[in-house]
């Protein structure tokens, strides 16, 4: 007679608590839990049930009271990111705008294959008090809410009716979460009724459990075929991307590209794959790159792309490569190692590198080939130490950097998003340390830089206190999103935010010139609704939220404000003017697909439309 299995009453809310707590990971030889705890804005709709919960073990899980939910969620992102996927997030949110208000975030982890859970509030399931506070009704199909436009943004999305469905529904997405090919962010509706209810769960649902991320060994057949490409390449190139990282495999890279003289480029993903001065790093390739990656993509015959989904800025939009280059696509996603007619090898980064490093034995590329590739890197960083240096020239985007990039710790992480510093930091930031870098452009997200700047500090602190966490944020970004200055200051997780103030969307006010449209709407003083344009000033603002400010005139001041700034254990906001027409790294760019105007009265956006158009006769199509 078989015994039955122990239980432990608890409600919905207790129960997804304790078993996330239960959960852990092995990550260089120590088990670690690999929910890190969360982010909340408790409401009605989550905080008496799921806020009891969460009070009930405030000593042991951590949760970090969010000024907007999606700032939470971009957070959780970059929390995620700086744990190479190995740790996530949880955020939770209240029914109705709270939890729509994460709808930004998680479609940004899930352009990026990040990791977060989100735990947000629903309308009853009963129907009993309908309609309810913040309820969005659909008269036609009751069973629709707000929380179903998440389906479109989330890897793993469930509605929880009854308590036992988080029996399976929790270990679903926590799979999902942890699934290389798979990742991404995971949704679970919590309607308010259930939340409560309880159930006799099996104790055995929350005993300690250490996970493992699959290591998917790549079919040999697949390695044989691409190391056959490889070995007939009279001008091999590789791509390493952001999975290269999260498949903690620098190592492997680094190591292959040497033993079969290789040269590499990165994406923006997989900016600090390799040290700046690894003699087969070529730079950053794309429409936001070096004239040495894309110099070289372009001659290229055979190239291996390894962790890269070949986004639009990395490919120059499919103009970057010669029209009868072949790809090689090492992913463990099969959705991405089959695309533009790649020849794909499925599988792990780590595994499939060390498989056709075996598989080409000694073979090393042409000397020649490597030759003029180093050539090209030394003639980009010839032009990076000329345009990050200042002097007597407007403040910019590059000299900031590069003076940041003089004086840091090679272990502090940078961290940008959206608009032109991207492009900027890519183009201009020398690594100094493996895996420092997080350039947020898988969504191209404002707001992300000074949340995201949070989420990595907190991941950071956690295994370098020491070290800092630098935010590069424009004016535009920061007005759309400060407030995690705020959590920062509060929560004692510093950060170091420099403010690079060009008077509004710059860049894009460049891209409408260069498109042959006229400055409108963009810059603060092009704008005709305003009538008398005047500056914020940021540092009062962000001294308000309460960090040290220093407002410099030039890249000499923000020198020594920087310096103190290191030296400071509390958040520091430096704010410097750059000018929003003079300064941009004008070499290094592919060409990039944007809709112009085929028809229009000005013969300014004609020409430009024309000249945007012959770029296309290098596009590959599709393949």
């Amino acid at each position: 007679m078989s015994v039955k299995p122990k239980t432990v009453r608890l409600t919905t809310a207790q129960a997804i608590i304790r078993y996330l707590m239960a959960q852990y990971i092995n990550i260089d030889g120590v088990e670690t839990r690999i929910c890190g705890g969360g982010f909340g804005i408790f409401g009605h709709g989550n905080v008496p049930c799921l806020g009891e919960a969460l009070y009930a073990v405030r000593d042991s899980f951590p949760l970090y009271r969010g000024q907007n939910e999606q700032g939470m969620g971009f957070a959780a992102a970059a929390y995620a990111k700086y744990h190479l996927r190995q740790r996530f997030m949880f955020c939770t949110a209240s029914a109705g705008p709270g939890t729509t208000n994460l709808l930004t975030s998680a479609a940004l982890a899930h352009a990026n294959r990040l990791p977060v859970l989100m735990l947000c509030g629903d309308a009853f399931v009963t129907r009993l008090p309908d309609p309810v506070l913040q309820q969005l009704e659909h008269f036609g199909n009751p069973t629709v809410g707000v929380n179903d436009a998440f389906k479109a943004v989330t890897r793993y999305w469930d509605r929880i009716t009854h308590p036992a469905q988080i029996i399976q529904s929790l270990p679903a997405a926590l799979a999902t979460m942890l699934d290389p090919a798979d990742c991404g962010p995971a949704f679970i509706a919590l309607p308010q009724d259930v939340q409560g209810w309880a159930f006799d769960y099996p104790e055995s649902l929350f005993e300690k459990r250490v996970h493992r991320i699959r290591r998917q060994t790549p079919d040999a057949d697949e390695i044989a075929a691409a190391a056959d490409a490889l070995r007939a390449a009279k001008r091999p190139m590789i791509i390493a991307g952001g999975g290269v990282q999260y498949s903690r495999a620098t190592a492997e890279l680094t190591a292959f590209a040497k033993a079969h003289a290789i040269p590499v480029v990165e994406t923006i993903a997989g900016r600090a794959n390799l040290l700046a001065d690894h003699p087969l790093n070529i730079g950053p390739i794309g429409t936001t790159g070096s004239d040495s990656a894309n110099t070289i993509a372009g001659q290229a015959d055979v190239i291996l792309a390894v962790g890269t989904r070949l986004q639009d800025f990395t490919t120059g939009s499919w103009t970057a490569f010669a029209q009868d280059a072949k790809l090689v696509s090492l992913n463990a996603a099969r959705h991405d190692a089959g695309k533009h007619l790649s020849l794909p090898v499925v599988g792990d980064a780590k595994l499939g590198l060390v498989a056709l490093g075996q598989a080409l034995g000694s073979h090393r590329a042409p000397a020649p080939w490597v030759d003029a590739a180093q050539k090209e890197r030394a003639d980009w960083d010839s032009y990076v130490a000329a345009n990050v240096a200042h002097g007597n020239r407007p403040n910019s985007y590059a000299q900031a950097i590069g003076v940041v990039n003089a004086l840091c710790d090679p272990r502090d992480r940078i961290v940008t998003a959206a608009g032109g510093l991207p492009a900027e930091v890519v183009a201009n930031w020398r690594t100094l340390g493996i895996g420092t870098v997080d350039v947020e452009f898988g969504f191209s997200c404002m707001g992300y830089e000074i949340a995201g700047g949070w989420g990595a500090r907190i991941a950071q602190s956690e295994n370098e206190p020491d070290r800092d966490t630098i935010v590069f944020v424009g004016d535009g970004s920061y007005l759309l999103m400060n407030s995690d200055i705020y959590s920062a200051a509060l929560t004692g997780k510093k950060l170091i935010v420099l403010v690079l103030d060009n008077g509004g969307f710059a860049v894009i006010n460049k891209l409408q010139n260069n498109t042959g449209n006229e400055s409108f709407n963009n810059l603060i003083a092009d704008c005709p609704t305003i009538p008398t344009p005047f500056t914020v000033d940021f540092a009062a603002h962000a001294a308000a939220l309460g960090a040290d400010t220093e407002t410099v005139s030039n890249p000499a001041e923000l020198a020594e404000a920087f310096t103190r700034a290191r030296a400071n254990p509390r958040t520091c906001v430096i704010v410097m003017k750059v000018d929003p027409y003079e300064g941009w790294t004008t070499r290094g760019h592919a060409w990039w697909e944007v809709g112009t105007p085929e028809v229009s009265d000005s013969k300014k956006v004609r020409d430009a439309h024309a000249e945007w158009e012959a770029g296309r006769a290098d596009q590959r199509v599709g393949v």
